[in-house]
């Protein structure tokens, strides 16, 4: 059976407390239209991503989800030009979740260098 090369399986998620302290510690930062990235090379492998996002971003959950909906949805379109990069994303305090956020997002993804 193919694998979906579109997909966001386990392999291309950050889960873990320790990877993402890392990049708030340690990754390069980068501000565009409002996101804050955080990056790190990595050897060998797919890219990764993690969504930091809390109430102060949107105060209903379902808000919330979209944005991680949008943020999922660019990093696959674009994760295939990352390589083996690690990718926190922090979105703007009061953005909106739709076509406009995921389009610019995968201009975003699409210019993130390590």
């Amino acid at each position: 059976m193919k694998r979906a090369t579109l997909g966001l399986g386990q392999d291309k998620r950050l889960a873990r407390k320790s990877d993402f302290e890392r990049l708030l510690r340690e990754g390069a930062r980068r501000t565009r239209s409002g996101y804050l990235f955080c990056l790190a090379p990595r050897t060998e492998g797919p890219p990764r991503l993690g969504i930091l996002i809390s109430r102060k971003h949107a105060a209903k959950a379902t808000i919330r989800n979209d944005i991680k909906r949008c943020i999922r949805e660019a990093f696959r379109h674009e994760q295939a030009r990352l390589g083996a990069l690690d990718v926190l994303v922090r979105p703007p305090y009061g953005a909106r979740p739709g076509r406009e956020m995921r389009e610019r997002l995968r201009v975003l993804f699409a210019e993130l260098k390590p």
